[in-house]
């Protein structure tokens, strides 16, 4: 087993809906019950996968406090805190570590197509983060973001700033970038986390990864091959992970985070599968097929609320 101190699974929670499209406060509650009986390492809250672009401040306020209040303490939550002004994330910083978050995920700052930070800009940014939360940080290292972070770079911030310890690592072959990471930064890359729905999981655990940031829509069914991989038992993680990846690939490529919504639909965790426009509803068919792939493998979240 890995002596790194953060490992295992940290699923991103969905915000549930009304059918009118309001914050469904008491589905949140259940979603967060049912990670928890998921047996997950740890929660993440108002990612993007948690259409986090798609909330108010008071929303988003209201969703922190509800979320680390009904965890109470059962497992860790991380909160993503990512906005293109550094004041604001710094005040969602002190928020958030107020309220006993485990720790912030943070994006480099961006807004739009262009409008972007320099290097400098950006280190300052998670400095004032870091100084303001005094929690730990996990960089969410995106192509959303549109931001190239270099190696060297996220490096740096491992050893400069004292809070920035796990980086999630979801940009194109993620894998080589981890070994890049893990073989410079040494012990300062204290949490090197796999993302994007764990669809490169086994590539990236063979990386050096100890960690990977799914969706709730199977991670009690992900678990057991993280598990086996950082014991050593390679074969058993992929024999485990390649049952579950034709549902993880048509998640990621096909659904995005309508994919959990439905599923936890279906096993009445939450009451309605509704995402907030412009996204669309999962059309019929992909959203037949998505099922028909969950109940081949049976994740909880399917059965967890009948």
């Amino acid at each position: 087993m890995t002596e790194r101190a953060y490992s295992g699974v940290w699923p991103v929670a969905p915000t549930p809906f009304t059918e009118s499209g309001a914050v469904d406060y008491d589905g949140m509650r259940r979603v967060i019950d049912c990670m928890v009986d998921q047996g997950v390492d740890g929660i993440c809250i108002l990612a993007n996968f948690s259409e986090q672009f798609l909330l108010s401040d008071e929303e988003r306020a209201s969703l922190t406090r509800v979320c680390l209040e009904h965890a109470d303490g059962r497992v860790p939550v991380i909160v993503t805190a990512s906005h293109f002004s550094t004041a604001i994330v710094e005040a969602r910083a002190r928020e958030a570590a107020a309220m006993g978050a485990a720790m912030i995920m943070l994006m480099p700052p961006y807004h739009g197509a262009l409008l972007r930070a320099d290097e400098e800009g950006v280190f300052e940014h998670f400095e004032k983060a870091a100084q303001a939360g005094g929690i730990p940080i996990m960089v969410q290292d995106a192509p959303l973001s549109g931001v190239t972070l270099s190696v060297p770079f996220l490096v740096r911030l491992a050893r400069e700033i004292e809070q920035v310890k796990l980086f999630k690592i979801e940009t194109p072959q993620a894998a080589a970038k981890l070994r890049a990471l893990i073989a410079a930064g040494g012990d300062a890359i204290e949490g090197p986390f796999d993302g994007e729905e764990a669809i490169t999981l086994i590539p990236d655990l063979d990386a050096g990864a100890t960690g990977s940031m799914t969706s709730a829509t199977l991670p009690d069914l992900i678990r057991p091959a993280v598990t086996a991989h950082l014991q050593g038992q390679r074969d058993e993680a992929k024999e485990i992970y390649a049952r579950l990846l034709p549902l993880i690939n048509f998640e990621n490529r096909q659904c995005g985070w309508r994919s959990c919504k439905a599923v936890m639909k279906e096993g009445g965790v939450i009451a309605s599968e509704h995402v907030r426009h412009p996204t669309r509803p999962l059309h019929p068919e992909t959203r037949q097929q998505l099922l028909e792939l969950a109940h081949e493998v049976e994740p909880l979240a399917l059965r967890w609320g009948k």
